[in-house]
């Protein structure tokens, strides 16, 4: 009876050794592509900023929503890819400016708003179509050009880890680890800016831009939520910040990774038990909390 009982426990361990192995690669190959879609997606470094034309931007307020007309989407679906030379084209030959209402990664319901054209007299049924025909939708996300794709992937892997059924908190900091490298990264890219001119400087779309801190919500909220009753998984997010405080260079990252860190700090004192656990992950909140300071204090916007 002892022999079979040791066979079990050694087949039980052989089982749970190769599949962390198997998890450990899979989050490894996940965040290689992440960075890949970053270095795609963004290419410009902070410091390296390409010369804006220098047009005049309309007032996209009231005036701009009295006076546009609505491109409803035509079916329902994901939006996986946005023809960016296509929407141009039709901008400048119909003398528009278009406002994008989504963007990739984005789930469209048929007949919700798509896209605001200005003036609005321009938006015929002719017109509609061929928008509409620039937008590609399916039935599931992409990485064509959704960096937050990639990052749902990591943060999915995670938060399964973290269920109870698995319980496996070694994977999820895994995730957290490559997350981190991520975000180290996006900190040091020139996001693009939401405005896209024509060849002679005229704006002529308008179209929801990636940030930062939306990227940060996107990695951290969900493994922030699950991870409030571990210890471990919380002290290796706080230690995460800290490491990427170093890479940023804008006050209002810096602030997005703020508010993070207190929101995991809150969250450690209800869902901790144990004071010591609680005092461990105070001083990492305090260590991201000098780091962040750090950075604002050597950022060249301060």
């Amino acid at each position: 009876l002892f022999a079979l009982i040791s066979l079990g426990v050694l087949i039980y361990f052989i089982h749970h050794v190769a599949i962390s192995i198997q998890a450990d690669e899979i989050v490894a190959r996940v965040g290689a592509e992440l960075i890949d879609e970053i270095e795609r997606l963004f290419p410009q470094k902070i410091g390296q900023k390409a010369i804006q034309p220098a047009a005049p931007l309309l007032d996209l307020g009231l005036a701009f929503s009295h006076e546009s007309g609505t491109v409803a989407a035509a079916a329902d679906g994901y939006l996986q890819f946005i023809d960016g030379d296509a929407l141009m084209a039709l901008a400048e030959q119909e003398d528009v400016l278009l406002r994008l209402e989504r963007r990739p990664g984005q789930y469209l319901v048929c007949g919700s708003p798509l896209v605001m054209a200005w003036p609005g007299d321009k938006v015929t049924e002719k017109f509609v179509e061929e928008v509409n025909s620039a937008f590609i939708l399916g039935n599931q996300r992409t990485s064509a050009q959704d960096v937050e794709f990639a990052v749902h992937q990591l943060v999915e892997i995670a938060v399964r880890a973290l269920s109870p059924g698995i319980n496996d908190p070694f994977t999820a900091m895994a995730c957290v680890d490559r997350l981190g490298s991520a975000l180290c990264r996006v900190a040091q890219r020139d996001l693009p800016s939401p405005h896209r001119f024509d060849e002679q400087g005229q704006l002529r779309i308008v179209a929801p831009a990636s940030t930062f801190a939306g990227i940060v919500d996107a990695a951290f909220n969900q493994i922030r939520q699950y991870a409030r009753s571990s210890a471990a998984v919380t002290i290796r997010l706080l230690e995460t910040i800290t490491v990427i405080a170093a890479s940023t260079r804008q006050p209002q990252d810096q602030a997005a990774l703020r508010r993070h860190a207190e929101m995991i700090m809150r969250g450690a004192r209800d869902g901790l038990p144990e004071e010591e656990d609680r005092r461990t992950v105070e001083d990492r909140y305090q260590a991201a909390n000098r780091a962040l300071i750090k950075a604002f204090n050597e950022s060249p916007a301060h």
